[in-house]
């Protein structure tokens, strides 16, 4: 059932219809053979955004459910306790078939100039297309036989994901994303799952204790769980936040997975779950120790110049938030990820030498941190 044994072909079909969706928190796609069903604005976040009498909070939904919305919470009170200022606006949502979601974003605080922690509960179908290429079962037949479609193939989605932006040019940015994925059976075919995510980090500024305490922290999440994990997990992430048109990595990395379904669903849950309770280990001690940092206009130039970069990877290559743009989401969850403020200089100039090339170096060739 691990999809790493189907053609690169097939998994970048499902991917387009699932796993994409998620990376970008899952932020407000509801795919159907109809389209996207509207958002209703809510006044308040519910306790869940499980359909109810149909999900049950002790199966796999309602745990990492109940796992993202009580890391959204312990986030955002250490990010706004470190802020000292800043507090999280919110925004909840739901939608006529059942799930929705609960954005919080913090803007021009004291020590982030903006930071985004959304969760989303998602219902939907995907192409039946799609999954026969996942389940390398092509040749399945609609109910009729005669080999028409049976409908869309039942999915349920839920996911965290969040980037913070803070206003100290030493002071790196981080973004992570935690998503659990699942069909239903569908035409004689059994149901799958599997869990993605990942957190990294992209500095403005080479600092090599931070990246050995960053990738440190989740080399021994991955390590307690899996001793292959890191190594695995840190190059993917290294593949996947390749900017090409650039010939540099969006940052420093980190860890991506994404298609994990080798082990126990359990098993896999309790690393996800665990990597996702590193985030406040790895990154905010990175702030707490750069934020006070005196800096140069020319260093905020730069921070502005390696956002910019940030928006082209997220704009161009991010497959959530590309298929979100596509696909009509919920713009403002779609867009979250973005900063306040990025630059674009023509052919700007970057002194060999300086800790500004050392910054273009590392992200064009990885290294290793842990």
């Amino acid at each position: 059932m691990h999809l790493s044994g189907h053609s690169p072909a097939a998994r970048a079909e499902l991917q387009q219809q699932s796993a994409e969706k998620a990376t970008a928190g899952l932020d407000g796609e509801r795919c159907g053979c109809g389209g996207i069903e509207k958002e209703v604005a809510l006044e308040a976040a519910p306790d869940s955004l499980l359909r109810d009498e149909i999900d049950e909070a002790s199966g796999i939904r309602g745990r990492f459910e109940r796992r993202i919305r009580e890391a959204q919470n312990a986030i955002c009170a250490a990010v706004e306790a470190e802020d000292g200022e800043g507090r999280f606006r919110e925004d909840a949502w739901c939608r006529p078939g059942g799930g929705g979601g609960v954005s919080r974003v913090m803007q021009n605080g004291r020590v982030w100039e903006k930071a985004g922690v959304g969760v989303s509960v998602v219902y939907g179908t995907m192409p039946p297309e799609a999954y026969r290429a996942a389940r390398g079962a092509a040749a399945v037949k609609s109910p009729s036989g005669n080999g028409a479609s049976a409908g869309g193939v039942p999915f349920f989605a839920a996911g965290i994901s969040s980037v913070m932006h803070p206003h100290n040019p030493f002071a790196p940015t981080m973004h992570f994303n935690y998503r659990y994925f699942e069909t239903e059976d569908w035409n004689g075919i059994p149901g799958q799952w599997w869990f993605g995510g990942g957190t990294d980090i992209t500095p403005a500024y080479v600092n090599e204790a931070d990246m050995r305490h960053f990738h440190g922290t989740y080399k021994a999440v991955c390590d307690r769980h899996d001793p292959e994990y890191y190594a695995r997990f840190k190059a993917w992430a290294d593949e996947y936040f390749f900017c090409k048109h650039r010939e540099q990595r969006r940052g420093l990395g980190g860890i991506f997975f994404d298609d994990l379904n080798h082990k126990p669903r359990d098993e896999i849950m309790a690393f996800s779950s665990d990597a996702l309770g590193a985030v406040e280990e790895s990154y905010l001690p990175l702030v707490r120790a750069h934020k006070g940092d005196a800096y140069t206009e020319q260093n905020k130039r730069w921070q502005a110049m390696r956002r910019g970069l940030y928006v082209e990877y997220n704009l161009v290559y991010d497959r959530g938030t590309t298929f979100g743009l596509k696909t009509a989401g919920r713009i403002e969850s779609i867009l979250m990820s973005l900063p306040l403020h990025a630059r674009w200089e023509y052919c700007p100039d970057v002194e060999p030498g300086s800790p500004e090339a050392e910054l273009v170096d590392a992200c064009a060739h990885p290294r290793t941190w842990a």
